[in-house]
């Protein structure tokens, strides 16, 4: 069976999942930690469950998804998973730290590729990868069909979507890409957003203003 525990760091208020199995093995997914009070937060909390995180993983690179993944590869020996259209935004991460004055050092190991249909395993259990951009250029999900688990990234939101007004952003894509290949998923999925709460497939087909015929 998987646990979610979830954070929200840094000025952006950004969701940091941490997924882990009864074994104690964990994914951790956009570790958006910035401060060192954060690190400890996050660290702690593994250490207190004795945790063994095995994969990093980010839905997509925008600076507050990736503040982090340079401490979790230094800390836990551990490489980076994205989709390869998301390199670019992951090496301008660090310029877009400083537009945002929040300067930071960028992750600079091996990057593991994901696409669409790819599977990731954390020991048995399966997450299935679903591309769906529109917020950033290549945006995934992860989805653990099981348990009805979705990590969405900030392709959908409680009542809401991804901004798209940023650089690779696309309305009309995210859009299609949310009813096509989310919207198909039972309505007791659980959204686990890249911000505020959790969600529902079910409430957001009924209630999402972004998203009604």
């Amino acid at each position: 069976m998987l646990h979610i525990k979830v954070f929200t760091f840094n000025p952006i208020q950004e969701n940091t999942y941490l997924i882990y199995n009864d074994a104690l093995n964990a994914v951790i997914v956009d570790p958006g930690f910035y401060f060192s009070s954060e690190q400890q937060v996050f660290s702690g909390y593994i250490q207190k469950k004795q945790l063994t995180p095995s994969l990093l993983i980010n839905t997509h690179c925008h600076l507050d998804h990736v503040f982090g993944n340079k401490w979790v590869h230094e800390h836990y020996k551990i490489e980076l998973w994205a989709h390869k259209d998301e390199i670019p935004m992951l090496e301008m991460a660090p310029i877009s730290g400083q537009q945002w004055g929040l300067p930071f050092e960028n992750y600079s190991g091996n990057i593991n590729l994901l696409q669409e249909g790819d599977k990731i395993y954390l020991d048995e259990d399966e997450f299935e990868i679903f591309e769906v951009p529109g917020h950033s250029p290549a945006s995934i999900c992860l989805y653990h069909a099981p348990q009805k688990i979705l990590i969405a990234g900030d392709a959908l939101f409680r009542e809401s979507i991804g901004r798209t007004d940023l650089p690779g952003g696309n309305h009309h894509q995210l859009i299609k890409n949310i009813k096509e290949k989310l919207f198909v998923l039972p309505e007791d999925t659980v959204v686990y957003p890249g911000h505020g709460p959790a969600t529902t497939i079910g409430h957001e087909l009924r209630y999402n203003p972004f998203l009604q015929s």
